[in-house]
């Protein structure tokens, strides 16, 4: 998904209308959503496991069938809105959450809140808006936790058992569809397919990522419902809606990715697939950055920051070029400068931002790095550190 700034230049970005963007084909998370774009089949990825949650006992088992309305009554209190400032490239993105404890603890897609200086997020449930810091976030997952400043007394979501979800089942998406927060907009639709591997890019960026172990659905899932809650017929949330793409198609004839909107063609549908995370995968993901366990993909607190600017992904045989260094910031008081190809940080060998990013996961605001890098001449230089505080990835 988006990678932090310290991978990104200013220049990449403009403020666009809505907001932010949608990543290559679409993201949902309104800017922000993953957006699918190449592949998508049945993969090995994450098994859909058992949905015992970490969370308060928020797990439910109920089989009592409900309809759209009942469906949505429930779970509308436990939705938020995610509105990130993205302030080193003057944009914004907006996306959806879901609350998993009473004191501000919310799960969301991590493309959401990547790159913000700053997020507002506010509660359906009660109306309010809180400011919030990232707990921490797993980028290769996509999934990201987000902690509200003085909240208490929140409504929560009701998750369910990712292992009973079956084809043909009837669920409903909720979410911030199109940004415009508000009451969230209902999607509902059946899973069509089980443990699939998609790849999400994002255009703004130049990255793409893939995800596995994904419920695939036909709801109409649209930009801005990233981070939003997959629930089924008995209320219980079961994945969180990460990437979507639509086609159209004429009669039984096949289709093509693109983007969401627009004027229907004459005698072709559009349908829309999309992707969501089950919640079991989610949630382990979520136990692990609330408890403090980062890993070699999870990172938990502040992102440490570089302010290395890109004009792409700038990835180069020998090391990733880079645009230039933001004034004021370590990459800038090391001597980096537009035309360096960075080989190495910390010891690891990278050829590309994502390399960087993925060498930073481990590191926080205050501790020192070391880096490598070839200047455009050729000469080989070396410099230690120590890194800021950043947004987030």
């Amino acid at each position: 998904m988006s990678e932090p700034f310290a991978q990104y230049p200013y220049a990449q970005y403009q403020v666009p209308e809505p907001p932010r963007k949608p990543r290559t084909m679409q993201t949902l998370g309104l800017t922000a959503t993953a957006v699918l774009a190449l592949a998508v089949g049945a993969g090995a990825g994450v098994a859909l496991s058992n949905g015992s949650s970490p969370f308060g006992g928020a797990t439910a088992t109920s089989k009592t069938t409900l309809s759209t309305a009942q469906i949505t009554k429930r779970t509308d209190p436990g939705i938020v809105d995610v509105t990130s400032t993205l302030g080193y490239q003057g944009a914004k993105a907006m996306g959806t959450g879901m609350v998993l404890t009473s004191t501000g603890e919310v799960l969301t897609n991590n493309h959401v809140i990547s790159g913000a200086t700053s997020i507002k997020v506010t509660d359906v449930g009660n109306g309010k808006s809180y400011t919030a810091t990232v707990a921490g976030y797993d980028e290769d997952h996509d999934v990201a936790v987000l902690k509200l400043s003085g909240a208490s007394g929140l409504a929560t979501v009701t998750t369910g058992d990712s292992s009973g979800v079956a084809s043909g089942d009837n669920i409903v998406a909720l979410g911030n569809a199109g940004g415009q927060g508000g009451a969230p907009v209902v999607a509902p639709g059946q899973v069509t397919a089980l443990n699939q591997s998609v790849t999400a890019s994002d255009s703004s960026a130049g990255t793409s990522e893939n995800l596995t172990g994904m419920i695939q659905t036909n709801a109409a899932i649209q930009s801005g419902d990233s981070g939003g809650p997959l629930v089924n017929s008995q209320g219980q949330v079961i994945g969180m809606d990460t990437a979507a793409s639509s086609s159209y198609q004429l009669g039984g004839g096949g289709g093509r990715f693109g983007h969401f909107g627009g004027s229907r063609r004459s005698q072709r549908q559009k349908q829309t697939e999309g992707f969501s995370i089950p919640i079991s995968t989610a949630l382990s993901i979520a136990s692990q950055i609330t408890g403090g366990h980062g890993s070699s993909t999870t990172h938990i607190g502040p992102t440490a920051f570089l302010g290395l600017e890109f004009s792409s992904n700038g990835q180069q045989d020998s090391g990733a070029q880079i645009a230039g260094a933001a004034q004021g910031t370590p990459a800038a008081s090391a001597g980096l400068a537009q035309g360096d190809e960075v080989t190495s940080v910390g010891g690891q060998r990278v050829s590309s931002s994502s390399g960087i990013q993925k060498a930073l996961v481990g590191y926080h605001p205050g501790q020192k790095v070391s880096l490598a890098w070839t200047d455009p001449s050729g000469q080989s230089r070396t410099a230690t550190v120590t890194l800021a505080s950043g947004p987030a990835a």
